[in-house]
């Protein structure tokens, strides 16, 4: 697997075929998935509007690709002091993490993660991270409200409102199959359906 800049630079690259493109994105996606991979790539899909025929739009990759970027340079920011922290604590002889924000240290897929891959934020992925972000910051990550939507949470279980678990992948609650699960993400890996 290469890098995310990498591939984002395929994704950009115009002189490359238009579907080495769409498999750059894919890259993109399962690098750096903060709603899991197939929700993000049905986030990526929608927002961006990426057609079934790429030819018939191929900037729409770009479009995609630009907003996981953004979404992804957020995270990294909110990472990158904490990371030097962990690193000096282990020059320190502290083995143990003190940091609750396991995803700083690159499990993407638990930033807001959604188990039914349809139902997630609508909004672009910067404003989402950013109020995960913001909540990380707050230390109201466990107040009883989803971090995205901020409705309210009586267990722990996808929100019904966003579709993000509070838990992340791990959750067993986590493990949705809807019953047409595979028809729908083959729609939407095909981008010919909801």
């Amino acid at each position: 697997m290469t890098s995310f800049p990498a591939e984002a630079r395929h994704v950009r690259d115009t002189d490359l075929p238009v579907h080495h493109r769409l498999w750059a994105l894919r890259g993109c996606a399962l690098s750096f998935p903060p709603y899991g991979f197939r929700a993000t790539w049905h986030h990526l899909v929608r927002s961006a509007r990426i057609p079934y025929r790429l030819d018939d739009e191929p900037d729409a990759l770009v479009r995609a690709v630009d907003e996981l970027e953004a979404a992804r340079q957020l995270a990294l920011g909110y990472a990158a002091p904490v990371v030097a922290a962990r690193r000096r604590s282990k020059a320190a002889g502290q083995r143990v993490p003190v940091v609750s924000s396991h995803w700083v240290f690159g499990q993407w897929s638990s930033l807001a993660y959604c188990p039914d891959f349809a139902h997630h934020p609508d909004e672009p992925l910067p404003v989402v991270l950013g109020r995960v972000i913001a909540a990380h910051r707050a230390g109201t990550v466990d107040s009883g409200q989803c971090t995205v939507c901020g409705a309210d949470r009586t267990r722990p279980r996808a929100c019904t409102r966003c579709g993000v678990h509070p838990d992340g992948p791990a959750a067993p609650s986590a493990r949705f199959r809807h019953p047409d699960e595979a028809d729908r993400w083959r729609r939407t890996w095909q981008r010919s359906g909801p």
